[in-house]
């Protein structure tokens, strides 16, 4: 915290937030290390000094492995910390060929963000910290990041079983990388008896670039974890969210338990920004009058398919989906879960129609 180029880049990537600062124990290298160690001509500080090679923070020429990066630590149940992740944040200023990401020398260990996973039936798997960490700060509290496409570990599966988990998100990049590693770790993982669903970002993008892109990040991320495609056989198993999608930060109340989508994903585009940020009454769609007034029935001549579990409109381009219904058990609860679609756009939102201010 008292390092502002390393704020500021926290803060151009979203992750400015103190609470994930203080909770994660976040850092930065920026080569004073040495001077809060003894000195190096003393026993004390010529030892200290071989331990921290030893387990990788110095390098044998006594320079800070991680120097100019943001750290992440990761702990054991213990506290004890198993693993640095550091991301260099100087850009064009670095040398070229410089490893942009870095961690302690040895094979990968630990799991970031365990106890956030305890008692998750829904795990959301990034293919990097920076990643996770965004859906972190957004209010997605049950994520965690393997260490890249290729470090999904020993560890994530003991974590992921011990949680009680049954379904994992893969939220890696949505490129060529990011699309095989997510393929092959989909295989794998089901046949430990995980369900496995991915994760959809616009092409060429990872979630921390779609959550800057597409604002308000929170109700973003929210559409893509619905919006999750099965990638099992045969067909997907009924999916039902069981914590709270934090859209209530953005004013709109969101029930537990909603089911996620059951048809097709659409691929979310640059372009659902503008339907993310607004909320358009077209002329057709009146509120009703009050019983009292006594209006005219409204004519029944809107086209309309109707199941047990959902009735679908369509106005033009635009089609709606409304689930819920059969939950209202009396005439205090009219709450429904509503999808909008146009073109590769979706928007999806819960409405208690009993709220004056929902209904506005």
């Amino acid at each position: 915290k008292q390092s502002p180029e390393a704020l500021e880049y926290l803060s151009k990537r979203g992750l400015g937030d103190s609470e994930l600062i203080d909770r994660f124990k976040l850092g930065y290298a920026n080569r004073t290390l040495a001077y809060r160690l003894p000195e190096k001509n003393r026993k004390a500080g010529s030892e200290i000094r071989g331990k921290l090679q030893e387990v990788g923070i110095l390098r044998s020429s006594g320079h800070e492995h991680l120097n100019g990066s943001i750290t992440v630590p990761i702990f054991t149940e213990e506290g004890n910390v198993c693993e640095i992740y550091g991301r260099k944040i100087l850009g064009s200023r670095l040398r070229k060929g410089t490893a942009q990401h870095l961690y302690l020398p040895g094979p990968h260990a630990g799991v970031w963000n365990a106890g956030g996973l305890e008692g998750q039936k829904e795990i959301i798997l990034c293919e990097a910290l920076i990643d996770a960490m965004t859906f972190w700060v957004h209010g997605y509290k049950n994520v965690t990041a393997s260490y890249g496409t290729s470090g999904f570990t020993s560890d994530h599966l003991v974590a992921f079983k011990s949680a009680g988990a049954e379904r994992i998100l893969i939220a890696y990049d949505r490129d060529e990388a990011g699309n095989n590693a997510a393929d092959k770790l989909a295989k794998d993982s089901q046949q430990q008896g995980f369900a496995c669903y991915r994760l959809h970002f616009p092409k060429g993008m990872d979630a921390n670039q779609y959550a800057q892109e597409v604002q308000p990040a929170s109700k973003s991320l929210g559409i893509v974890i619905r919006s999750a495609e099965w990638m099992g056989q045969g067909k997907a198993p009924e999916r039902q969210l069981d914590i709270a999608i934090p859209l209530a930060e953005q004013g709109v109340q969101v029930e537990q338990n909603i089911p996620a989508l059951a048809a097709e994903p659409q691929q979310p585009d640059r372009s659902c920004a503008s339907m993310h940020s607004r909320h358009t009454v077209h002329p057709e769609h009146k509120i009703l009058a009050p019983a009292e007034a006594q209006p005219e029935p409204p004519k029944n001549d809107i086209e309309a398919e109707a199941t047990e579990k959902e009735i679908n409109f369509t106005f033009g381009d635009r089609k709606y989906r409304v689930r819920g219904l059969e939950k209202n058990k009396n005439y205090e609860v009219m709450k429904v879960n509503v999808l909008a679609s146009c073109a590769e756009n979706i928007h999806v939102d819960s409405f208690d129609l009993y709220s004056a201010k929902h209904r506005q």
